[in-house]
């Protein structure tokens, strides 16, 4: 009964930030979702016109500046022209309204869709075809988006310096099998493969954060790690995660919407992200002296040196490794680090003001859940 009772209370009170955040709000229901995260609490209401609002209020300092970069990227993108437009639904926010911590929540329409199913990922047209698409299209918007509301550039140099910054974490953990650190330094040594064109990157791409329906993608969501970097980001989690008689599918319909040819080592670093994402839980459970999360990353990656010393090196992921987490900040600056996997992404949520091209990644570790595998990811 007492959790009924909160969880009444909670709702009433973002149902009043709602009438806050937009004023002459007539609000006669609550409705889904009524769900919190460590970062946010979600609050659905019906107003009288029978619209479906949804009321996302920060539950920490760190979530506000994250919802805070996502509303500066979504106003940003209000002022594409129609050519330039994504061919799916994002947010748009209707209001906004302080709550007594100071944090800053919106209220947006609510978008309708299912959580991306990696089980309706198979070869031809479809949501995987769609999926494609919508990261291309991603890829293909104008730098003016990010540059304008002040997000973060980083080019080629300055992901591949974080990555090798990540890399020597791993190293001095002493925890890393000596075959993986060799393998992941020899793909960092290789300048051939750190080649690429920046590109606007979503940075955390995952399931939940894209809507499907009618076998399209219809929505993606949570865009407070957009930034100008590499494109594998966006891939990562799809090289790790999706079934692998359907990349070929993504590949192709990817490469079509792109205005210019994928570079060649494009899945080449979107499977060494997925291989690292193992290596941020690993450096996580170390930073919070949890033997726990230290020992089942341990596991993980004595896997992953297992199954690459015994796959052919162009074997494609086989994995389902999936990592989300909360938004944690690092108080450092300047300590580089790598945002890896799409899921743990967050090269964006650590800049505070845009990078010069060239510049090193700021460290900004998050909470992520334990990866979880059925077989590691493998690149060539």
């Amino acid at each position: 009964m007492a959790n009924y009772r909160s969880g009444v209370k909670v709702s009433l009170k973002l149902a009043a930030l709602a009438t806050v955040a937009i004023p002459g709000l007539d609000v006669v229901a609550t409705r889904p979702p009524q769900h919190a995260t460590a970062d946010f609490r979600y609050g659905g209401v019906l107003d009288s016109t029978g619209r479906h609002l949804v009321v996302q209020e920060p539950q920490h300092a760190d979530a506000d500046r994250a919802l805070a970069t996502e509303r500066s990227f979504l106003s940003s993108l209000q002022n594409l022209s129609r050519r330039d437009a994504l061919p799916f639904d994002v947010v748009e926010v209707l209001g906004a309204a302080t709550n007594e911590h100071d944090y800053t929540a919106i209220v947006y329409e609510h978008l309708s869709g299912n959580d991306l199913d990696y089980d309706f990922l198979s070869p031809g047209p479809g949501v995987t075809r769609s999926l494609g698409r919508a990261i291309s299209a991603i890829h293909e918007l104008p730098f003016s988006v990010v540059l304008e509301p002040g997000l973060p550039m980083f080019d080629a140099n300055a992901c591949r310096d974080a990555r090798l910054a990540e890399v020597d974490q791993a190293a001095r953990t002493r925890k890393v099998p000596t075959s993986l650190l060799a393998r992941w330094e020899a793909a960092l040594d290789d300048v051939s493969r750190w080649k690429f064109a920046p590109a606007v990157v979503h940075g955390d791409l995952a399931p939940e954060n894209v809507l499907t329906g009618n076998g399209q993608v219809i929505s993606v969501l949570n865009w407070s790690n957009v930034h100008i970097g590499d494109p594998a980001t966006d891939l990562a989690w799809l090289y790790s995660g999706a079934p692998e008689s359907s990349l070929d599918t993504i590949e192709e319909s990817y490469a079509i919407g792109r205005h210019e040819r994928p570079d060649s080592h494009l899945s080449d670093r979107a499977m060494l992200y997925s291989e690292l994402a193992v290596v941020r839980w690993l450096l996580h459970g170390v930073k919070i002296h949890s033997s726990e999360i230290v020992a089942d990353a341990e596991r993980m990656l004595t896997d992953l040196s297992l199954h690459v010393e015994t796959a052919a090196p162009s074997v494609a992921p086989a994995a389902n490794w999936e990592v989300s987490g909360t938004i944690r900040f690092d108080a450092d600056p300047e300590a580089v680090t790598a945002a890896v996997a799409a899921e743990t992404s967050d090269l964006a949520r650590a800049a505070t003001s845009p990078a010069a091209a060239g510049a090193s990644a700021d460290e900004a570790p998050e909470s992520p859940q334990s990866p979880t595998a059925s077989a590691p990811p493998v690149f060539g």
